[in-house]
């Protein structure tokens, strides 16, 4: 399979009163599929956030939003574009960035994650120069990080509850 340049498809989920954003990279191909973060049915993301979070896993994308938003979480990802073969994010070259600064002006936003190690390099080299704002690295939830099983990854999220 060879690298494919890929324009990022989504919008960004966040209210003005959003305290946290969650930066992911870029959306894999099942994700760009589904029209929504996340859409890999073995991606623990959604799993994890309702269990940090005390509530029924959403299903549907509009669960998926509502849940965010009452619990003023905003999603996105670092990268508007970039050249990656499939979803594997050490295949990243060329990496544009979003205007996370532009979305971080618009919301009550105190702290960022990023869901793994890829979404935290490109962050804190290319946006938290002009954010201002350092991210903490949460692990990736993908099915292709397991070695960190459910529980771990639960107890590695709940830092966001802290500001909430």
């Amino acid at each position: 399979m060879s690298a494919e340049t890929v324009i990022h498809p989504l919008e960004p989920v966040f209210a003005q009163n959003s305290r946290v954003l969650v930066l992911g990279t870029m959306p894999s191909p099942q994700s760009r599929k589904v029209g929504f973060y996340y859409g890999h049915p073995q991606n623990r993301f959604w799993k994890v956030l309702a269990a940090v979070l005390q509530e029924p896993v959403p299903e549907t994308k509009q669960e998926k939003i509502t849940m965010l938003l009452r619990n003023r979480i905003a999603l996105w990802d670092v990268l508007h574009a970039c050249r990656i073969h499939g979803a594997d994010d050490a295949s990243i070259q060329n990496p544009e960035v979003n205007d996370v600064a532009g979305l971080l002006q618009q919301t009550s936003i105190v702290r960022v994650y990023t869901t793994g190690k890829k979404a935290f390099s490109l962050y804190e080299k290319h946006l938290w120069p002009v954010t201002g704002l350092h991210a903490v690295c949460l692990p990736s939830t993908s099915p292709a990080n397991c070695r960190v099983s459910l529980p771990q990854l639960v107890q590695a999220y709940q830092c966001i509850l802290e500001v909430l």
